[in-house]
This record gives structure tokens, sequence and C-alpha cells, in this order.
């Protein structure tokens, strides 16, 4: 399946929000859901200043596209999984009373034939509604999530999103805004991508693509492929192939006005063995930045512990030790061919995104990053 992309287009679609009240209550709490390939995850949070609270969340691989890349089609058991974990997220929804909620699914729903057939399960089995996005959307969400970790010495930013199914990357040119107001006018692509009733300036989305290769989808690409280090290797080619028409920057040294930020279980994982921890710490991963030697550093280290080893490590387990080198593969791809020798690193992604977006057309967040 080729990337889904766009050329400065400004294609991105306005969010399809649930209805707005009449009267917008600053004390709601608001649910944000997101069910990829991998993993169920939500959100519920309350309006705080120019951000959020989090008051509940859950987390829960549900390998909802195990066997997709074969059959084409969601399977049985990878349904019941995730009807289960949905079945969770209700009773927290109902627990919380929540009356504002965006749940929505990402690329196996997209891709499987029986997708929209099994929107409609959901439906029956829970009673909650949900919407298939399109990648424009997921990138766009993604973006707004991690703009507060953006630098005011930014001029050329690479947002990358690397789901279990496919792997959103947005290229924003923001060398035209005043250094103090460049993460602000990030966060004003929630309301689309050319917001004309804002008088403020918003960011210049260049480019985007979507691969749809992501940690789990690349990793069953090289299944036969039995020597670990050779898996890891053609993995990152393969990926690097995809991004040929997405990189101008390539060939060029390193640059100060160049940042990636990158949002994805991967990165989180990468940061957390960087640092050593014991028991994953949010506190010290979000916004850490990392320098491409010691990312390099990390994924040596994971090779040589090898596939055993990988599953022995606190920091990777059971459930992500399968999907961590196709995602570090992905990762070093990334800082093969953009200019910069930095990563900066996001534990945020379309959850807090369908957040900020819910609640900004509601206008209960404050004056701030919007």
């Amino acid at each position: 399946m080729a990337p889904r992309r766009s050329k400065g287009t400004g294609a991105f679609p306005r969010a399809v929000e649930s209805p707005v009240p009449a009267r917008p209550d600053p004390d709601a709490l608001y649910a944000a859901l997101d069910l990829g390939t991998n993993s169920c995850r939500m959100l519920i949070a309350q309006p705080k200043g120019s951000g959020f609270h989090v008051v509940d969340s859950f987390s829960k691989s549900v390998q909802l596209g195990s066997g997709l890349e074969k059959t084409g089609r969601l399977s049985r058991s990878s349904m019941a999984r995730t009807i289960q974990a949905l079945r969770i997220c209700q009773q927290k929804i109902s627990r919380n009373r929540v009356k504002r909620m965006r749940l929505v699914a990402t690329e196996a729903c997209r891709r499987a034939k029986n997708g929209r057939d099994f929107m409609r399960q959901i439906k029956r089995e829970t009673g909650m509604t949900m919407d298939i996005i399109q990648p424009e959307e997921e990138a766009r969400l993604a973006v707004i999530s991690c703009a507060p970790l953006v630098s005011t010495k930014t001029e050329q930013l690479l947002v990358v999103d690397i789901g279990g199914g496919s792997t959103e990357l947005v290229w924003i040119d923001l060398s035209s805004i005043a250094r103090r107001d460049r993460p602000s006018a990030i966060m004003r692509l929630h309301a689309g991508f050319h917001n004309s009733d804002s008088p403020f300036p918003a960011a210049k989305v260049v480019d985007w693509i979507s691969v749809p290769l992501g940690v789990a989808t690349l990793r069953d690409q090289f299944n036969d492929v039995e020597d670990d280090a050779a898996r890891f290797a053609l993995m990152s080619w393969f990926f690097e192939e995809n991004l040929a028409d997405f990189a101008p920057y390539k060939n060029e040294q390193a640059r100060e006005g160049f940042q990636i930020v990158g949002t994805s279980g991967t990165v989180t994982t990468v940061a957390a063995s960087h640092l050593g921890l014991k028991r994953y710490d949010r506190t010290k991963v979000d916004g850490l930045r990392m320098t491409s030697d010691q990312i390099d550093k990390v994924i040596r280290s994971y090779l040589e512990l090898g596939p055993q080893g990988r599953r022995r490590d606190p920091r990777i387990g059971e459930d992500r030790q399968a999907l961590i080198m196709s995602g570090a593969a992905i990762l070093q791809a990334l800082l093969r061919c953009w200019p910069t020798d930095r990563l900066s690193v996001a534990d945020r992604g379309l959850r807090e995104g369908l957040l900020y977006a819910q609640m900004s057309a509601d206008g209960v967040l404050e004056d701030g990053p919007f």
C-alpha cells in the first residue's frame, strides 16, 4: 500500500467534533479514545487553564491488527479482545459521567475489509459510537498534542507519530513566525489548516505523509528473516525507501533550526532505556531530548540482548519486545533522513490531541496556547 501524502495543500479536514453544548461547562469531563492496530488507549480529563488534568486512563494491548496483513480482515479473536477492552472503557466513561467524548479508530480499521462492520458491532455490544478517522486528521491531532515541546528556536519541525499500523509525519515551517509565537501557532492547527477566523498566524504545513508501516505492520513484512540484526537492518532500509520523496534535506549537515518530535511507545521506551529507569516515569521521559548517538547506543544494546533478553528487560517487557526492533528501525531511518542529531521525546499523542480539539471547540480552555 502506497503512502498517503499531501504537499502544502492545506488538505487536513477539520476535526469532526461531537456537538457543542449551548453553554460549555468548565467543570465537565472529556474522554478521548484511540483504538490502534496494537493498543486501545483512553484518557478522561477535565479542562484546567490552557490545558487539562487527567482524572482517569486506560491502556491495553489488544493486537487488533493481528493477521490483517495476510487476510485483509480483523480476526474474531482480535475483535473479541478489543470488545473486552472497550467494555472497560465504557464502564469508566459511565462511572465518571462523561458527556463529551471523541472515540476513534485508526489504521487497522481503515485497512480491514470488515472495519466498518466492526464499528457497528462495537455500537451494538458496548453502546459506544466510534469513528474511523483518516490519516490526515490522525497526523494533525498528533501535531497539536506535541506543540508544547517545540523549541522557540525551531524553524523547521518534523512531528512523527509511530503507530502500530502506520507512521504519520508532518513537516512544518515556522520560520516566518515570531519565536515566542511558534508553539502556539502549531496549536492553532486544531481548528484546521487554514483557519481564516483567527487573527493569529498558524504554522505552515509544508508536507505530510502517512506511511502504512508501523511497528506491527513493518515487523510482519520481515517475519521470515531469522537473523535478528539482518531483520533490523532490512526493516530500517525498507522504511527509509518509503520516505524517498519526503526527505529533501537528507544530504545536508545538521542544522540548529531543525527539530524532530517523536511520539510513540517506541520513542518513550528508548528514552526509558537511555535513562536506565527501573520503573517508567513519564515526568522524566516526556520532553527529554536525546542525541542520535544516544539513540544508536540504546538500539545496539537491544540487538545485543536478543529477543529473549529484550523480553526480560523491564523497560521493554513481554508485550513490546516483539515490536521494539521494528519501531527502532523506523526511528533510525528518520534520524538518517532529517538534518538534526537530536530527538525530542513526547509521551503524548492522539488522545491528547483529541482532548485539546474538543475543549478548544467548546471554549473551555483559558487563553494560552490556542
